[in-house]
This record gives C-alpha cells, structure tokens and sequence, in this order.
C-alpha cells in the first residue's frame, strides 16, 4: 500500500516562522568562500570556489547530512525517503538523523526535516516536524529535547565571489536569546563553515590547513 505522506509548502512554512514574534531566530552573515580561503587557509593547490561548486555541496549535504556535518549527526544515523518533485523542479524528501543537541551537544536525540531542494533559487528548506511516517508507515517520534526548529542553507553571490547563507527558527513561546550562543559562536569565527572545508578536502580533492595565525 502507498504511504500518504503529508505536504507542506515548505518556503511559506519557513518564512511563516521566521516572521512570527514569539519564536527565536539567528542569521549568520552571508560568508564570501573565496575571501575566507584566501585569508585563513592554506591549500595544496589554488581553488577559485564557485557558486556552482558552492551549491554541489549544499545538494550532498541535504542528502548525507553524516557526511557533510559528522560533528552534529551521528554516524550511521542519516536517512532520506518520501522522495517527490514540486511542479517548479524542487526535491523534496524527508530525512532523519540523530543530532547534537544546540545546547548540550553531548546529548543526541532524533530529528525530523522535511527538506525543499530549490534548484533554481539555489537554497534548501528544512522544516522540523515533531512525527512523520516512515518507509513502512510507522509513526517516527522526533525528541523532546529542544525546541522544534527549522532552517535554511542558501547560495548567494555570483559564481567568481560565492556566498554561503545560513539561517535557523526555533519555535519558541517566546524569544530566548541563550540559544543564539552557538551561533553567535559560530559568527564570530574566522574559519569557514566544516561542511565547505569537508566538501574541498573530500569531493574536490584538495588539502587544507586553517593558518596558525588565525583564532576562532
């Protein structure tokens, strides 16, 4: 028997949340690829970044969150089903994984993304979901652990001068600025993001070495 697995218009869905006043949301500056690697890392060879390659990370990391942020997802936990196509061309497919928590990332609990791949906007919607259904139609229960939150990965720039976009919504009774700490963490450092260093050291082949001089 066919699964019917719910619908949601995930980009209304994210904007929805982002908009609303009671709920919690960060915004990590737009990181120019190129800039970054020029000023931070040393590489084997040179790289000209594209926003072509930029996106080709995004798509991978959509799919195989355990390869591209192994610090976040456990290993062996990632799944992607549900899989369809929008009438604009966009992907959409659910995932799981199990995940850090934001604020005790020594803890893992299951999370739940309904995932918009935006070919043509070049950007990636995930809309936390609290259940959804399986493969076999069993009702998967995310944790309880945090806040449902929902985020989006996003290329901008043009294809000489890449721009990784980043951007989380928690929903929260109201705002609670302790959980902006990690990201506010993560803003502040000077390194790029590890899926793009995973992306240039595993799928293009070239060796990087953040530069001594250079603190988070």
């Amino acid at each position: 028997m066919k699964i019917a697995y719910p619908k949601i218009d995930h980009v209304h869905a994210f904007e929805r949340a982002w908009n609303d006043p009671r709920y919690t949301r960060f915004e990590i500056p737009a990181i120019d690829v190129n800039r970054v690697l020029a000023e931070h890392y040393d590489l084997d060879r040179p790289l000209a970044f594209t926003r072509a390659m930029l996106w080709d990370m995004e798509v991978r990391k959509a799919r195989r969150p355990d390869l591209y942020i192994p610090y976040v997802v456990k290993a062996g936990s990632a799944d992607a089903w549900a899989d369809d196509q929008a009438p604009d061309g966009a992907d959409i497919y659910v995932r799981k994984s199990q995940q850090r928590l934001w604020l005790e990332p020594e803890t893992y609990e299951l999370i739940l993304e309904q995932t918009h791949v935006d070919h043509a906007a070049q950007r990636v919607t995930f809309i936390g979901a609290a259940d959804y259904p399986d493969r076999e139609g069993t009702l998967l229960h995310a944790g309880v652990g945090q806040p449902i939150f929902h985020v989006v990965h996003a290329v901008g720039g043009d294809e000489h001068q890449p721009l990784n976009r980043w951007l989380v919504v928690f929903e929260t009774p109201s705002p609670e600025p302790h959980r902006l700490v990690p990201f506010e963490r993560m803003a502040a450092a000077p390194w790029l993001p590890g899926y793009v260093e995973i992306y240039i050291r595993d799928h293009l082949g070239i060796g990087l070495r953040r530069r001594e001089h250079s603190t988070a």
